[in-house]
C-alpha cells in the first residue's frame, strides 16, 4: 500500500468516527433531556443482568428459532469484525495480514471468521424469509409501514454485502498466496473462501490484485457506513442493550412507583408541625408536573428504552389488548417515543440547543387516549422485551398526566375514583349499607 493510500484510510477513519462520535453525543444530548431518575443501586445486579440479558441473550432464546438465528447474526457481527483491527493496522501503516504473527492461532481465527460469515448469510437469508415471504404478523402489521419496514431490510442487505465482501478478499488473497505473489504470504486458514478461490483461475495476477483491494476497501468503508447507519435505525439497540439492561427497573414486575411531588404534598398534610397557610419556600418555583405529556417529562431511562428498542415485535405480540382487536402496540408506544424525541432534539439544533415550542407534543400528536386506555397493565409487553424495556411505565406516566393535569380519565375510571372518594369502596353504595349482602344470603 502507498504513502497515499495510507493518508487516504487514515482521513476516512477519521471521518467516519467522527461523525458517528458527533452523533454520539447528539444522541447523549437527546437522553439527558429526560427527568432524572435513580438508577445506580444494587450495582452487583445489574451488572449480572446486563451480562445475562444483553451478553448473553438470556432471553431472546425463549422463542427459539429466532433466537438462535439472531445469536449467530449477533455473535458474526462481533466477533468476524474483530477482523477490523487489523484492517485499520493495515490501513494505517501499510502492512499486510499484520497480524499474522500469532501463526495456529491466527489461523483458527481466520477459518472461524469464515465459518460465522456462512452461518450468519444463512441466518440472514432465514431472516428475510421471515419478514418478506412468511410475512410472520409482528413483521407485517401497519406500525412498520414505509421506513421501519424498509430499515430492517436495509440492515439484512448491508449484513449480505458485508459478509460476502469479506469472502470475496479472503478468496481473492488464499489465491494470491498460491500463486506466490509479492507480500501474499502464506498465511491463515481459509476452510470457505478456498472453495471460491478457483473462480480467479485463468485471470491475470494484476486482476485478483485489483479484486482483493477492492474487496478490502468496500469491506471497511460498509463498516464505517454501517457503523454511521446506526444511530438513524434499530439497530442502535447493537451499543444500547448493555446500558439498557444494566439500568433496567429491579422492582418487581407490577409495582408502581409514587410521584415524589405527590408524596411531598401527603406527608406536608400529614405533618402536625406544617403550617397549612404558609408561603411556599419558593414562589417563584413552577409546580412539577403530573405524569407526562412529552418526552421532556419522561425519565432519561424511558427515552433510553426509546432508541433502544429492537422493534421486533415480541412486546406486542404478547399484549393482550392488541391481540383482541385494540389500537394498542407497545412496539408503536416506544417508536413514537423515539420520533418525538428525534423532533424535539432536531428544533433544539436548528435553535442553537433552546426548544422553542413546535405545538406538538408525545401526547395526542403521536400517542392517541385510545391507545393509552386500551393497556390492561399487565406487564406482557416488559417480560417479552428481549432487552428489559418498559412500554408500560411510559404509559402510566401519561395516564397519570391524563387524570391528574387534564381530569380526563374514561368514564367508567371516573365513576370508580368518585366512588372511593365518597363512599371508601369502588361500589356506589353506602358505607352503612355495606353488609346488607349478609342478611340477604
Amino acid at each position: 500500500m502507498s504513502f497515499l493510500d495510507n493518508i487516504l484510510f487514515a482521513l476516512l477513519l477519521a471521518v467516519g468516527i467522527g461523525y458517528f462520535t458527533m452523533n454520539v453525543k447528539k444522541l447523549m444530548r437527546n437522553i439527558n433531556l429526560g427527568r432524572d431518575v435513580n438508577r445506580k443501586d444494587h450495582s452487583s445486579e445489574r451488572w449480572k443482568n446486563m451480562i445475562m440479558v444483553a451478553l448473553g441473550q438470556s432471553k431472546m432464546v425463549k422463542r427459539p428459532v429466532a433466537g438462535v438465528l439472531h445469536i449467530i447474526v449477533y455473535a458474526g457481527f462481533v466477533i468476524i469484525n474483530i477482523e477490523v483491527i487489523e484492517i485499520i493496522i493495515d490501513g494505517l501503516f501499510g502492512t499486510h495480514r499484520v497480524l499474522s504473527f500469532m501463526g495456529s492461532f491466527y489461523s483458527i481465527l481466520i477459518a472461524s471468521f469464515e465459518i460465522l460469515a456462512v452461518l450468519v448469510l444463512v441466518a440472514v437469508l432465514i431472516f428475510w424469509i421471515r419478514r418478506n415471504a412468511i410475512k410472520l404478523t409482528r413483521f407485517s402489521s401497519s406500525d412498520l409501514n414505509g421506513a421501519p419496514r424498509n430499515d430492517a431490510n436495509y440492515i439484512l442487505y448491508f449484513e449480505v454485502v458485508l459478509m460476502s465482501l469479506f469472502l470475496l478478499m479472503n478468496a481473492a488473497d488464499f489465491q494470491l498466496q498460491q500463486l506466490g505473489i509479492g507480500h501474499y504470504d502464506q498465511v491463515g486458514s481459509f476452510p470457505i473462501s478456498k472453495f471460491i478461490a478457483p473462480f480467479f483461475n485463468g485471470m491475470s495476477e494484476l486482476r485478483i490484485i485489483l479484486i482483493e483491494r477492492t474487496a478490502w476497501w468496500l469491506h471497511i468503508i460498509g463498516i464505517l457506513i454501517f457503523l454511521n447507519y446506526l444511530y438513524f435505525s434499530k439497530h442502535l439497540h447493537i451499543l444500547l442493550a448493555f446500558p439498557n439492561t444494566f439500568f433496567a427497573d429491579l422492582n418487581a414486575k407490577g409495582k408502581l412507583d409514587n410521584l415524589e411531588s405527590v408524596t411531598n404534598e401527603v406527608k406536608l398534610m400529614m405533618d402536625p408541625n406544617v403550617d397549612p397557610f404558609a408561603a411556599p419556600a419558593d414562589p417563584e418555583a413552577v409546580p412539577a408536573k403530573f405524569g407526562a405529556s412529552d418526552v421532556q417529562d419522561l425519565n432519561w431511562v424511558q427515552l433510553l428504552n426509546a432508541y433502544s428498542c429492537t422493534e421486533c415485535g415480541r412486546c406486542t405480540s404478547a399484549c393482550p389488548a392488541n391481540q383482541t382487536g385494540k389500537k394498542l402496540s407497545p412496539r408503536k408506544i416506544m417508536m413514537d417515543t423515539r420520533d418525538r424525541l428525534e423532533e424535539v432534539g432536531k428544533n433544539r439544533d436548528a435553535n442553537k440547543g433552546i426548544f422553542i415550542p413546535d405545538g406538538k407534543s408525545l401526547l395526542n400528536d403521536y400517542i392517541t387516549t385510545e391507545e393509552l386506555w386500551a393497556c390492561t397493565s399487565c406487564n406482557a409487553c416488559v417480560e417479552e422485551c428481549p432487552i428489559s424495556i418498559s412500554p408500560l411505565s411510559i404509559i402510566i406516566d401519561m395516564r397519570r398526566y391524563l387524570v391528574m393535569e387534564q381530569s380526563a380519565a374514561p368514564t367508567e375510571l371516573n365513576t370508580v375514583m368518585t366512588n372511593i372518594e365518597n363512599n371508601g369502596a369502588p361500589w356506589q353504595y353506602n358505607q352503612m349499607d355495606r353488609f346488607n349482602w349478609s342478611s340477604e344470603a
